[in-house]
């Protein structure tokens, strides 16, 4: 069965396993989401399953949402994502998702923002060197040459400069969620997630290679 959950990154604490060994594991309060839409291969053309996350005021939502909501006979949700699974029989719309469809050591993918840094140079944002920083030099953190100037006399798409740094959508794959609390819908996972605290990411069973 395939798995999916939407969640809000709490931060990052520390877990001793019985031997004695310190895990540093990521806290998300992932769920409680709710199937809004169930999409087909026969009708949509692709297999997926809709799900809202994070509870909001009527007044907040636009009015497409809220008639796909009410259609759809759920509470008005903040956030609604897709997740394309196989197995979309095993859903039904209004369906409430939790973190006890996971299990710990279950493996995971997760899908967020990376923390924004404003505006970069090339060093910063793409580490690369500096020039001379010797008297005379008048060229010390330049993004170099351009372009050839007779051909092809333009700048070249894709070339390193300088520019926003972060704040883009990014995948951290295979992290093991080392522990599960129920009670306080929290997934503890290892190692580091992307984005700051508050931010919204997804969670989903690992693609197996």
């Amino acid at each position: 069965m395939n798995k999916g959950i939407l969640g809000k990154k709490l931060g990052m604490t520390q877990l001793f396993t019985e031997e004695g060994t310190v895990i540093p594991v990521t806290v998300i309060e992932a769920g409680p989401c709710v199937v809004t839409q169930i999409k087909t291969q026969d009708k949509d053309g692709y297999n997926a399953v809709q799900v809202g996350y994070g509870e909001i005021r009527e007044k907040l939502v636009n009015k497409p949402l809220k008639g796909h909501f009410d259609k759809a006979d759920v509470s008005y949700r903040r956030y609604v994502r897709e997740f394309l699974f196989d197995n979309v029989e095993d859903y039904e719309i209004g369906q409430e998702i939790n973190v006890d469809t996971f299990e710990e050591g279950d493996r995971v993918d997760i899908v967020g923002r990376s923390k924004g840094k404003g505006f970069a140079g090339n060093i910063k944002r793409f580490g690369h060197s500096r020039g001379l920083m010797s008297h005379g030099s008048r060229y010390h953190r330049g993004p170099g040459a351009m372009s050839a100037g007779g051909s092809p006399a333009k700048v070249l798409k894709n070339k390193k400069l300088p520019g926003r740094m972060g704040n883009t959508r990014t995948t951290v794959q295979n992290l093991e969620i080392v522990k599960i609390d129920t009670e306080r819908n929290l997934l503890m996972i290892k190692g580091a997630v992307p984005g700051p605290r508050g931010n919204m990411v997804i969670i989903k069973d690992t693609v197996k290679r």
